[in-house]
């Protein structure tokens, strides 16, 4: 995972999406109806689409799609970080 500022990988954005920073997060995690659960660690980047899924792009150059139809979002932020951002 990467620790530093220098081992962040390049966010590159080909596309009209706009993205919002989401770095104070040290993770978000989706739950669906079912119970399955989604945790993304050192997230990053989010963009909302219209038809509500998120695409989130973390510290490890990993990039996420979730669709929606979770029913719960839950996230922990860095020490000192802002609770809400977006």
């Amino acid at each position: 995972m990467a620790t530093r500022v220098t081992d962040v990988p390049e966010f590159k954005n080909a596309t009209d999406l706009e993205f919002a920073d989401i770095s104070s997060e040290q993770w978000r995690e989706y739950q669906f109806l079912g119970g399955e659960k989604i945790r993304i660690s050192a997230p990053l980047k989010l963009n909302v689409s219209e038809s509500r899924g998120h695409r989130i792009f973390d510290a490890n150059g990993i990039s996420h799609y979730i669709p929606p139809g979770w029913i719960h979002l839950k996230w922990k932020v860095k020490n000192g970080a802002p609770n809400f951002v977006k």
